[in-house]
């Protein structure tokens, strides 16, 4: 499985036009495209920063979709006022129990196949213990050695409750893949139609 994702920074008065033209027209057109298996979206309304990730059944479908993909991703940057920039990527994990309202991304570089194993046999079982908790992902891109991980929260309360817990497991993953932690932000989950099947 594969995603691509497109970060916009944008305006905050720009967000809910932009939530709505995901709901109303940028989910529908990906849902026709052969190969594709979902479309999330990310947003923080204090900086206007967004993030769009759509899903891929291969590599292949990815690639063919990024021409026909290119006026939607172009219209969803003029209506948020934004910059914008593509990220392709693996996807390593993806373990789901519930839905949630919000999720904080962290942005890792090192040994990725290391960086996966941790995530899975140490830092994915400690999550599941932790209240609040609702899903986890791993993106890894292997030409850049960066990965982004994912964590979905039931509220905005049990994702602060659960940032001291982050810290030290994002320091340990770090660590262990010999790697930096690039950055850390936390959004709302505005729109979450990730279609993706249970890869932990």
């Amino acid at each position: 499985m594969y995603a691509r994702s497109t970060t916009f920074h944008g305006k905050p008065d720009n967000i809910d036009a932009g939530i709505k033209y995901v709901e109303n027209e940028a989910g529908p057109a990906l849902a026709k495209i052969e190969g594709c298996r979902g479309l999330s979206m990310l947003v923080d309304r204090e900086t206007g920063d967004c993030i769009a990730t759509s899903s891929w059944e291969s590599e292949e479908a990815m690639r063919a979709s990024d021409e026909p993909l290119r006026p939607i991703r172009d219209r969803g940057r003029d209506i948020l006022g934004a910059s914008m920039q593509v990220d392709e990527w693996e996807i390593a994990l993806m373990h789901r129990s519930q839905h949630g309202e919000c999720c904080r991304v962290s942005w890792v570089e090192g040994d990725l196949d290391t960086l996966t194993e941790t995530f899975r046999t140490a830092l994915l079982p400690q999550l599941e213990q932790t209240a609040g908790f609702c899903s986890a992902s791993l993106l890894m891109n292997r030409s850049t050695g960066l990965g982004c991980a994912t964590t979905v929260w039931e509220s905005r309360a049990a994702m602060e409750a659960s940032r001291e817990a982050a810290d030290e497991m994002r320091s340990r993953a770090a660590s262990e893949a010999s790697g930096t932690i690039v950055e850390v932000h936390e959004y709302d989950l505005a729109y979450a139609h990730l279609h993706v099947p249970e890869m932990a």
